[in-house]
């Protein structure tokens, strides 16, 4: 795990730039630093690394092919490395490797097979920059799901001369003396609707997030980059529900757990020590019995709990690694950490995000930092089989919807929105629904646009709705699934994974988002992973061959954060009040200070719209620390 960065200006102090970028991501690689200035050409590369496999120096970064023809600044990790560098070397592509890193052998195969179809062949996540030296053209590439960070856009070097530039990192651009600050306001109403803000915009003007599974190809410094995919979740969820497993449940069940081992097994080859999250959930147990299944030592698992107990699952996931015979950490957290930490988390989460449970993560992840430099997390099980309430609530609600004729109520929604009854959240809500036109629409609606003060924050803004992924699956609960796996999944989860266990130079990794594992999930049908009001049906009777039932059934809390009670409650209220009663953001006029008010007196006096106060209080000490970082 590492982090990268890159521009096209030869008429700045490149040394001086590239040096101050890299500097700013080293918690991102703490081990190690590199640079690649290309006098002929024009480009920088820079690099920092935190070393998990090949911790010589050749494994070092930004690294030149054999024949020298191309460069690469890559940060990930290739699962099936072992696979391709036999390959390499079978076909006699390579004579001999310098060293065994995964770096060398992506870099070797990007030269033998091209990008694209190295790409295809390789298993991991990763964000990576190669510089053909011979073509002259620059590409970048992002794993299939998004895993590792990749921003590129236009900056100015201080005289009104914009170039190229990218980075693992959005705060890397600030190190650019003549980078323009400029809110993207939309962005901040979208981040302030969904508590992300959604590819490919980033809160910055002119600055974008290179989209999951694509590519994006520079052939001259000042054209217009090339944005193609190379594999696509939609077309796979697609292809999945027209070529559907065929076998049966128990045949479902040998199989998906086979796929489970075996990305685990890839996922836990490291020359560093290797540990797990673990809740006391389904998802994270699963991966940590398998984890002490293939190992011979028990597997170091790490745990978060709350010293509420109506919250805390420390004791499950204590229960759980007992059972197992793992080493178990655990640490308990109070309001006090969270109101400490709050404040700093705008240096590593360099555009807002209000998902409460980055608290957790960070914590889970500063805890396993101190005995590992790998973890395993359980992340991706309730997208990919059916974890979450929605995907069982909307359904039903959106049956009563389109029971009525789109002829009538479409017209019935926009006469409430013509009669202003839509000031009013009943009204606001039923409206929206009466209007829409496909599930994911209700979705959205349950999901995100509850609170109708979020279309009054930002004065002038346009929030655009999410894109409709589902509408190619005819299965309704597939359909959501999708939708949250193309938005919510990378730009809010792995956003907070990455930037979470990076801000302590911990690597994260997601074996339910192997390539094989993933793309056979989606040829399961919905009554294996959701049936008869149990949620992650098959996930739990694979898991139930090695954790007893008894300790399972009990209702789902994840790494959840009591922040209504936080909020409420002691020196973070104060805290609270302070930032929302004197938003600067409003003082600027990014915000609509009426409305802000509003809502935080509303969340004081009924405790409820805690998720859109926390948003906004999320945006708040991003704005203020950006003021501070100026």
């Amino acid at each position: 795990m590492c982090g990268i960065a890159g521009f096209y200006n030869s008429r700045i102090d490149r040394e001086q730039l590239i040096r101050a970028m890299t500097d700013r991501m080293r918690h991102r690689g703490p081990d190690a630093e590199g640079f690649w200035l290309d006098e002929q050409s024009g480009w920088t590369l820079g690099h920092r690394r935190l070393s998990i496999l090949d911790l010589s120096e050749s494994g070092a970064q930004p690294m030149l092919s054999a024949s020298g023809r191309f460069v690469i600044s890559y940060n990930g990790e290739i699962y099936n490395a072992a696979l391709l560098r036999g390959r390499l070397l079978a076909e006699g592509r390579v004579a001999a490797f310098r060293g065994h890193s995964d770096t060398e052998i992506l870099l070797e195969a990007i030269e033998a097979y091209g990008l694209e179809e190295t790409l295809r062949l390789s298993k991991g996540m990763f964000a990576l920059a190669v510089y053909d030296r011979e073509k002259k053209v620059l590409r970048l590439a992002r794993d299939r799901m998004g895993e590792k960070p990749l921003y590129y856009g236009m900056a100015d070097d201080g005289g009104g001369r914009p170039f190229f530039t990218f980075a693992s990192d959005l705060a890397l651009f600030l190190c650019i003396p003549g980078f323009r600050r400029e809110i993207d306001r939309d962005a901040l109403a979208e981040f302030l609707m969904y508590k992300y803000v959604p590819a490919p915009r980033s809160i910055y003007k002119n600055v974008f997030k290179l989209p999951a599974g694509c590519i994006l190809t520079l052939r001259a410094p000042f054209d217009a980059p090339e944005i193609t995919p190379y594999w696509s979740l939609t077309e796979t969820a697609a292809r999945g529900e027209a070529q559907p497993f065929s076998g049966t449940y128990e045949e479902a069940k040998e199989r998906l757990e086979a796929l489970l081992t075996d990305s685990i097994r890839d996922q836990m080859v490291a020359d560093v020590p290797v540990g797990a999250f673990l809740s006391g959930g389904i998802d994270s147990p699963l991966v940590v019995s398998l984890m002490q299944k293939l190992s011979p030592r028990p597997v170091k698992t790490f745990t978060i709990g709350y010293d509420d107990p109506k919250i805390n699952e420390s004791e499950a996931a204590k229960e759980i690694a007992r059972h197992l015979g793992t080493e178990h950490t655990e640490l308990i957290l109070t309001e006090r950490e969270m109101k400490e930490l709050i404040p700093r988390l705008p240096y590593y989460f360099s555009e807002p995000l209000s998902d409460s449970s980055l608290i957790s993560t960070y914590f889970v992840s500063s805890l396993a930092r101190s005995k590992v430099t790998v973890s395993l997390s359980g992340d991706a099980g309730d997208e990919l089989f059916c974890g979450y309430e929605r995907y069982w609530e909307t359904p039903a609600l959106w049956d009563r919807v389109r029971a009525a004729p789109a002829v009538l109520r479409r017209p019935a929604g926009a006469a409430l929105e013509g009669l202003g009854l839509t000031r009013k959240p009943f009204f606001y809500k039923a409206a929206a629904c009466l209007k829409a036109d496909n599930i994911n629409q209700v979705r959205e609606m349950i999901q995100y646009r509850r609170d109708i003060e979020t279309q009054r924050l930002v004065p002038g803004a346009s929030v655009t709705p999410l894109g409709e992924v589902g509408a190619k699956l005819k299965d309704p609960y597939a359909a959501m699934q999708l939708a949250d796996m193309e938005y919510y999944f990378p730009d809010d989860i792995l956003y907070k994974l990455d930037r979470a266990s990076m801000a302590v130079s911990l690597e994260s990794r997601i074996p339910m988002l192997d390539r094989d594992f993933l793309e056979f999930a989606w040829t399961l049908p919905t009554g294996f992973k959701y049936a008869d009001g149990v949620s992650k049906r098959i996930l739990r009777d694979i898991l139930y061959r090695y954790v007893p039932k008894s300790m399972l059934d009990r209702p789902k809390q994840g790494f959840y954060v009591p922040l209504q009670k936080w909020l409420l409650e002691g020196s973070t209220y104060e805290y609270a009040r302070e930032l929302l009663e004197h938003s600067r953001l409003a003082r600027d006029g990014w915000l609509d200070e009426k409305t802000v008010l509003a809502v935080w007196d509303f969340f004081r006096k009924n405790r409820k719209k805690h998720q859109l106060t926390f948003n906004i209080l999320m945006a708040e000490q991003w704005y203020r620390s950006q003021q501070l970082d100026a």
